[in-house]
């Protein structure tokens, strides 16, 4: 398990530095078509939420018993709910940031965004990086779906940033910090856990894991999802997600 730790970081630092490609796409044109974004992030909440029930919470009830494995997975949905609530944080196109003309707001916006994105993205590298301490294939697909789940983010920080100052560079540089917090959160996670990570501790971790994806992909991927397309395609990508997840599992021996 300790050599899946290098593995562990390339993954989250990847995942999280795909804010910086969600900005370059933000910045080349200006907004992605909404039923790409749609798709995409129902793809996402798809492949997070199978990955929760079908691989992270059975490891987790297998390891440390069904109370206590539910008693971490709704720990870890608390939790989460608490981060939102303490420091919510916007998409473009689950709100209209059109309506924000001045330069010192959308500056504002821009920061204030990137500020909640960096927080949000401390628990997500963490997911990527008990994910693959237990498999590294487990991680590969936390990863991918954490990562699809970034570029919009890298859109929402970046566009009003670079609206503000029409300086691409700065835009790209926040978007950065806002994604590294990823391998941060990853990096928390080796020194508090791997001195003392026992079957039965990382028990209690994959569920409360589970718990995070969870929350994250029914708070934030499918309503947003549905906020830039209010037709069939995030249903279509959740399905897909699931279904690819499923495939690759069984391909996997999982």
């Amino acid at each position: 398990m300790q050599s899946n730790f290098v593995y562990a970081m390339l993954f989250t630092t990847g995942a999280g530095l795909a804010t910086t490609l969600g900005s370059a796409i933000g910045l080349s044109i200006k907004k992605p078509g909404p039923k790409f974004m749609g798709f995409s992030l129902g793809f996402s909440a798809g492949v997070m939420i199978l990955v929760s029930f079908m691989e992270l919470l059975p490891d987790s009830i297998t390891a440390i018993g069904f109370k206590s494995a539910y008693t971490s997975f709704f720990l870890g949905m608390i939790i989460f709910f608490l981060i939102d609530v303490i420091v919510p944080h916007d998409y473009i196109g689950q709100h209209d940031h059109g309506e924000i003309n001045s330069s010192g707001k959308l500056m504002h916006t821009g920061l204030l965004v990137a500020l909640g994105i960096c927080i949000h993205n401390i628990p997500e590298g963490m997911a990527t990086f008990v994910g693959t301490m237990e498999d590294i294939n487990l991680g590969i697909a936390i990863a991918v779906a954490i990562a699809i789940h970034n570029i919009p983010e890298g859109v929402a920080v970046s566009v009003p940033i670079y609206a503000a100052t029409g300086s691409r560079k700065k835009a790209l540089f926040w978007s950065f910090l806002s994604g590294i917090s990823e391998p941060v959160g990853a990096g928390i996670a080796g020194l508090i856990l791997l001195p003392f990570l026992t079957p039965e501790l990382l028990g209690l971790v994959l569920a409360f894991v589970a718990g995070i994806m969870v929350a994250i992909s029914i708070d934030e991927l499918v309503p947003v999802a549905k906020s830039f397309d209010t037709e069939h395609t995030p249903i279509i990508g959740f399905i897909l997600g699931m279904l690819v997840m499923v495939i690759s599992l069984t391909l996997l021996g999982g």
